[in-house]
């Protein structure tokens, strides 16, 4: 068989497996909100994340909240008059309960998809419980990495809260934590750190298991 039709043969492979990965991604998070198996969500934007909104200035930020769920804190940057707000999810159902109680929302805002795909240029990202939603593997965590990285626009930011907990090594059991050190070797090839410490305003379950990071883009 010929170099370049072993290629395009691999390129389909990786495609495949890449989309059938994505399914089943897909399947997993709304089968979790169908069951109401939401333990993370917490009913009302994060205090650390509110904090930190409420020091913003500028409304026309563009700013993206990936794996975004019921979405608190975008509402609440949507009341504050922030308004180009974009919210990111691999599932339907939070999305829709998101765009009943907002339905003044912009539709195009609001977007269905996976973010490893999601194309943009965002000049904030906010995270919160997607990071240790996702498998642990150096692989994903590599990933996640470079893409913020490539989402935001030069000088953009990422910011928000990463749980300080230990991997157990169980593959299934969300949240996947880690430590302040092993996040910052992910980190620091694409970002200059800010601030990244335990967070000092967590809700009382998470307190003394949180980082509060501030990441600048390089």
């Amino acid at each position: 068989m010929a170099l370049k039709q072993v290629s395009l043969k691999l390129k389909s492979i990786l495609f495949m497996l890449a989309s059938n990965h994505s399914k089943t991604t897909k399947a997993y998070w709304e089968q979790r909100y169908a069951a109401a198996n939401t333990g993370w969500d917490i009913g009302n934007p994060s205090t650390p994340l509110k904090t930190y909104i409420d020091q913003l200035e500028y409304k026309n930020l563009k700013i993206l909240i990936p794996g975004a769920g019921n979405a608190y804190e975008a509402e609440y940057l949507f009341f504050k008059g922030f308004t180009n707000v974009h919210v990111l999810d691999i599932a339907k159902a939070p999305l829709e309960a998101f765009k009943k109680r907002l339905p003044n929302f912009p539709t195009a805002h609001s977007i269905q998809g996976n973010f490893f795909k999601h194309e943009g240029a965002y000049d904030l990202i906010l995270e919160q419980t997607f990071f240790c939603a996702f498998p642990p593997t150096e692989a994903n965590r590599k990933q996640y990495a470079s893409h913020m990285h490539k989402l935001l626009k030069p000088n953009g930011k990422l910011v928000g809260l990463w749980f300080d907990i230990p991997l157990t090594g169980d593959m299934e059991k969300r949240p996947f934590g880690g430590t302040s050190k092993e996040y910052l070797n992910y980190f620091k090839p694409y970002f200059s750190v800010k601030t990244f410490e335990k967070c000092y305003n967590s809700i009382p379950p998470r307190l003394g298991h949180e980082l509060f990071g501030i990441f600048k883009k390089r």
